[in-house]
């Protein structure tokens, strides 16, 4: 079987190239696709093609990605959790820099010096006291949210020297492990931003999340302290930023979303969304996306799914694998099974995940599974989809 994808963003060559050309045609002009590609391209006015199976994209959040419709139709939604991290986490870095020795501001007044250099100079020597600023080690940074990238800005910023604390309630085991150990633990977001002159945000824009950095926290925090926004502008809450900058009660906000509150603002430091935007990143994105892609569609494979649970299941040789997506709803297992017995096909393997209101199956049958069983398959109550590879 040759599939077909569709890419919305130019795709990087060392992500295309997972991609055999003897069982995938990659085009950005392809209808009826069995998969889209993409990057930042917005799906949200798109009309979902009927052979959709899978989207995948090169980057971490999927805000441009009509999760919830793909979902209702069975199609898993797949994102690249940390292939860009160390992108995102050296710009932190960076910005803690940029912060705390007003390097912005500082670099902005001595590019507009005029006169000779004798004029410069003596200029130079009475307004650098203006751009005084505070080393990193000893002050505290609280991280919230320790997926891929805020563990790797939690690490770097202790190796400077740094104090670190954490908050994320919904940490893995994985993320954990990967954790220095002189991380500590903040027991509420309040009480991290008690503690810390630094804080920076690496969580997904959701209604929790929405207006997160607000005026009655930004208050909690030890002066001087500094604000880093590199997950999603409407984490913070504009106006008490703004308000924070003007009384002095907030020496920086940086961030990396563009907008006329803030281009202008001497204490704030805007850049263009240029978290993951590195050569190394965006192969690495397309790389994650394009192999995650390929497991699915070949043999049913879930990895790195934003809407579906993780579900992988070595292949048993010779037989049939029977991959459906369905409501998390009870008897589902039970009735495919039914149909396979009045068929006659055995089950040599099976694998039953969910994630909240949806679940995802494999099923190895020893046997043909031909089209009128498929059909009676997908006419049961709850399945979203289902196919034979």
């Amino acid at each position: 079987m040759r599939f077909r994808i569709q890419t919305l963003n130019d795709i990087s060559v060392r992500g295309l190239e997972r991609l055999p050309r003897d069982r995938y045609e990659v085009a950005s002009t392809l209808v009826d696709p069995d998969a889209i590609l993409l990057r930042s391209a917005d799906m949200h006015a798109m009309a979902i093609p009927p052979t959709l199976l899978a989207v995948a994209r090169a980057g971490a959040g999927v805000n441009n990605v009509p999760v919830a419709a793909l979902s209702k139709r069975g199609v898993p939604v797949f994102n690249a959790p940390g292939a860009n991290a160390n992108a995102v986490k050296e710009l932190v870095i960076a910005a803690l820099f940029l912060a705390a020795r007003n390097i912005c501001q500082a670099w902005d007044f001595a590019r507009k010096l005029e006169g000779d250099d004798a004029a410069i100079d003596l200029a130079t020597e009475r307004g650098k006291k203006a751009f005084a600023g505070f080393e990193l080690p000893g002050r505290t940074l609280g991280v919230i949210g320790l997926g891929a990238i805020g563990v790797e800005v939690a690490n770097a910023a202790e190796r400077l020297g740094m104090r670190v604390i954490g908050y994320d309630p919904q940490i893995t085991v994985q993320r954990a492990w990967q954790l220095s150990s002189s991380i500590e633990q903040a027991l509420s977001l309040d009480d991290l931003f008690s503690r810390s002159q630094f804080v920076s945000v690496h969580a997904p824009l959701v209604e929790a999340t929405r207006g997160l950095v607000n005026a009655a926290r930004l208050r909690l925090m030890p002066k001087p302290s500094v604000v880093l926004n590199f997950s999603r502008g409407a984490i913070v809450e504009d106006t008490a930023v703004l308000d924070a900058l003007g009384s002095g009660g907030l020496h920086a906000y940086i961030c990396d979303f563009p907008s006329n509150a803030y281009k202008a603002h001497p204490r704030a430091i805007v850049l263009p969304h240029l978290g993951a935007s590195t050569g190394e990143a965006e192969d690495n994105c397309a790389v994650m996306v394009a192999d995650t892609l390929r497991h699915f569609l070949e043999h049913g494979d879930i990895r790195h799914s934003v809407n579906f649970p993780e579900a992988t299941l070595p292949r048993v040789p010779g037989a049939s694998r029977i991959a459906v997506a369905n409501s998390n709803v009870p008897n589902m297992v039970g009735q495919i099974s039914t149909l396979l017995a009045a068929a006659g096909l055995n089950i040599a393997e099976l694998l039953n995940k969910s994630r909240g209101e949806y679940a995802y199956t494999l099923i190895d049958a020893e046997g043909l599974v031909d089209a009128a069983l498929l059909g009676r398959i997908r006419a049961i109550d709850g399945v979203l989809s289902a196919r034979v590879l």
